[in-house]
């Protein structure tokens, strides 16, 4: 007891004299070491003298004295615990860095005994893992005993935990932390096998890193106010978080490097057959393709290791090309709502451009044909190289150079997924592999990979299976997916659906179900401004280029730019039937009123329309002075009621043709009750001249006034006014097409 009682004396007087005399302090305290060497309370005081004064050589060998002499100490462990918390904090604080330099101090054998001992006290499965994660930075041949112990440790954790996505904190320390350290170690012996399920485990997580949406992942997103999100300068500083990590530990420096590095060290490791001057994806997907040229049978035991090259290969090319290209034609899918006003949509249709031209002679023949070529199409989604007809192969996609800044190189995304994509469906053995690998995957979740599907298709002209993949794809972004907690309703997304819908419809024959799609989507859309247009003569005057099989185009999914599409698919449904040998004046008058617009271009048309009515001799629209407010029409029309015109019969005013109807029963009623009254000299056919020549010219009257009214109306705008049209007549333009 005596002796205890010396110690804390000891103790308590250096601690009294630290403040004024440090040397004193440090004096007493050798002194009481000398006495009581196996005290821990005095060499614990000497340690925190010297660490209280940032002395890092003293306060390292003391630790070090502690750390062997009194291991079971719980007050060592602690003050090791904060040590190692400094080692793998990111802080730059003055605190952090002199702890740092404490550990430094320390005999290398002894940092990497304190560290594995350190791991040992940690009970915490991701703590641990950060613990052991640096002994293995630190000290590179510890990664052969504990390497592959720690990356299954975190695979294994992961399944433990349950997580619902790749994106988890321990798939990310396996992936970005662990696996780069056991795979560039040649000492650690891996199977094939092994270094096949981590390149899978890294692709998964990087390809769901790239991809995700930071709007639904990151719960510190949702509170912020809502003029940041509105706010342009604040729109992209929203940081994603993955939980369990800082916010530092989530951000990974770009994604698509590491996964090629990763794939480049695990295609050495297994042999594969590479070229030194491989620097990126492209040049990987060079090499498969030559593989692939002298090796037909991937079936072949001694050729799998190839096999495992084209198809691993080949996908990360391809999920890398179709991540590159949704990216540009859809940002707001990666990059939230709050992407940038100035990034809209894009949506890949067939080209319209010559629904001005001529009608085919014979309507019903066309529409067979048609049918007839479109089901010819129907192929699997591979079936570029079986289509031997070259529709689905070569096709020329317009693209304003407005819309896109960088419209080549999302075009030769399109093309180099489209590539990978045939050759991982030009065997079964490959397919059977790429299969395998996107099962557990999920891949048919994933709503930018069904875009794509949906524009290669339709690029290839299977819009069968374009219809197919859109419907599949309304059911991902169905009430209770994250996509649609994003997008309302009526959203340029859903606006991009209905419009290929549509087009899909129309390429099949299904001019019905075309209409009806567009005029579902022209309730979302709001008339965009009236652009002036053009004279024949301002017109360019461009040679049309000849193409091996149609055209396509992207356009922005904007009102300004779906709407006109919208209208040339409806005349392109309506001309068939207006132009048919059969007669159908509603369907004629819907056609000029939809060649309004983007007037004079479909001025031919509209004087085959004419030439058409003129054949007739009569021509009945009772909608014409609702919706048809072109100059040049009206003119027209004034001119056919002339005797150089022809004189035709044209009833264009509501209940004008009863009124003409009405007019013989009328004058029976007017001879038999006013022939008495009426001067016996008139004939009875003088009166009939006068009463028909009365209401004649009231309908004569009542035309030149709507006329009248009708020009002064030519100001409006037009695409207000085919928007009315739309909505206003639906049930008659879909009777048109039944």
């Amino acid at each position: 007891m005596a002796a205890l009682g010396d110690c804390e004396f000891l103790v308590r007087r250096a601690r009294e004299l630290v403040l004024e005399d440090t040397c004193a302090a440090r004096a007493w305290l050798i002194t009481a070491r000398t006495l009581y060497p196996q005290d821990f309370n005095i060499q614990y005081e000497m340690y925190s003298i010297e660490r209280n004064a940032e002395r890092t050589a003293s306060a390292g060998r003391l630790l070090y004295d502690m750390f062997v002499n009194f291991p079971e100490q719980p007050v060592v462990w602690r003050e090791i615990g904060v040590i190692t918390a400094a080692l793998r904090n990111d802080s730059q604080d003055k605190q952090t860095q002199f702890l740092r330099g404490l550990f430094e101090a320390l005999p290398g054998r002894v940092q990497c005994e304190m560290l594995l001992k350190a791991t040992e006290q940690c009970f915490n499965t991701l703590e641990r893992a950060e613990m052991l994660l640096l002994l293995l930075r630190r000290f590179p041949e510890t990664v052969v005993q504990h390497g592959v112990s720690l990356g299954e440790t975190l695979l294994e954790a992961e399944s433990i935990e349950d997580q619902e996505s790749p994106v988890n904190c321990f798939r990310k320390l396996f992936v970005c932390d662990v696996l780069p350290l056991i795979i560039n170690n040649l000492d650690v012996r891996l199977p094939a096998s092994l270094l096949y399920k981590y390149l899978n485990k890294a692709a998964e997580f990087y390809i769901n890193y790239v991809t995700r949406s930071p709007q639904i992942d990151n719960p510190h997103q949702v509170t912020q106010e809502a003029s940041d999100l509105l706010s342009p300068t604040k729109r992209n500083s929203q940081k994603y978080i993955i939980e369990g990590l800082t916010e530092k530990s989530s951000q990974i420096l770009d994604p698509w490097e590491r996964l090629f590095k990763i794939l480049s060290v695990v295609g050495m490791r297994c042999e594969w057959q590479m070229d030194k001057g491989t620097r990126n994806f492209n040049d990987l997907f060079h090499r498969v393709k030559e593989l692939c040229r002298y090796i037909s049978n991937f079936d072949n035991e001694a050729h799998a290791k190839y096999k495992s090259q084209v198809v691993y290969s080949t996908t990360l090319v391809f999920f890398k090309n179709v991540f590159q290209y949704i990216s540009s034609i859809q940002p707001s899918l990666f990059q939230g709502p709050n992407a940038s006003s100035a990034q809209v949509p894009m949506v890949l249709l067939d080209d319209l451009s010559n629904v001005y031209s001529d009608v085919e002679l014979n309507p019903a023949k066309h529409v067979h044909k048609r049918r007839k070529l479109a089901e010819s199409r129907e192929k699997t989604m591979s079936s570029d190289d079986e289509d031997l007809s070259g529709k689905g192969r070569n096709r020329h996609v317009v693209v304003q150079k407005n819309d896109l800044s960088n419209p080549n190189e999302v075009l030769e995304f399109f093309k180099m997924a489209r590539e990978c994509w045939d050759l991982l469906h030009s065997s079964e053995a490959l397919d059977k592999e790429f299969s395998r690998i996107c099962l557990p995957w999920k891949t048919d979740t994933w709503l930018w990979l069904r875009i794509f599907l949906t524009d290669m298709v339709i690029y290839q002209g299977q819009h069968k299976k374009g219809i197919t993949s859109l419907h599949h794809m309304a059911a991902l972004q169905g009430p209770h997916s994250p996509t649609q907690q994003i997008i309302g309703q009526g959203t340029l997304e859903q606006q991009r659906a209905l419009i290929q819908l549509a087009s899909c419809h129309f390429s099949l024959g299904e001019y019905r179900l075309t209409c009806e799609k567009v005029l579902e989507l022209i309730n979302f859309i709001v008339p965009p401004a009236q652009e002036i247009s053009k004279s024949r003569e301002e017109l360019p005057k461009v040679k049309p280029k000849f193409r091996k099989g149609s055209d396509l185009k992207l356009l922005p999914c904007t009102s300004k730019s779906i709407m006109p599409y919208c209208l040339q698919l409806m005349l392109a449904c309506l001309k068939l039937r207006a132009f048919a040998d059969t007669r159908d004046d509603i369907a004629l008058g819907h056609v000029i009123v939809l060649l309004q617009h983007d007037w004079p271009k479909g001025e031919n048309l509209f004087l085959k329309a004419i030439g058409k009515i003129c054949q007739q001799g009569n021509f009945q629209y009772e909608n014409f002075f609702n919706y048809i407010t072109n100059i040049d029409m009206l003119e027209e029309f004034a001119y056919l009621r002339t005797q150089e015109g022809g004189k035709i019969h044209l009833e264009l005013i509501p209940n004008q043709g009863v009124l003409l109807k009405a007019s013989s029963s009328t004058l029976g009623l007017l001879q038999q009750e006013f022939i008495p009254v009426l001067q016996p000299s008139i004939a009875a056919a003088d009166r009939h001249h006068t009463v028909t020549r009365g209401i004649t010219k009231g309908v004569k009257e009542d035309f030149r006034l709507a006329m009248e009214r009708q020009v002064s109306r030519c100001a409006e705008n037009l695409m207000v006014v085919l928007h009315r049209f739309c909505l206003n007549e639906k049930i008659l333009l879909l009777q048109c097409l039944t």
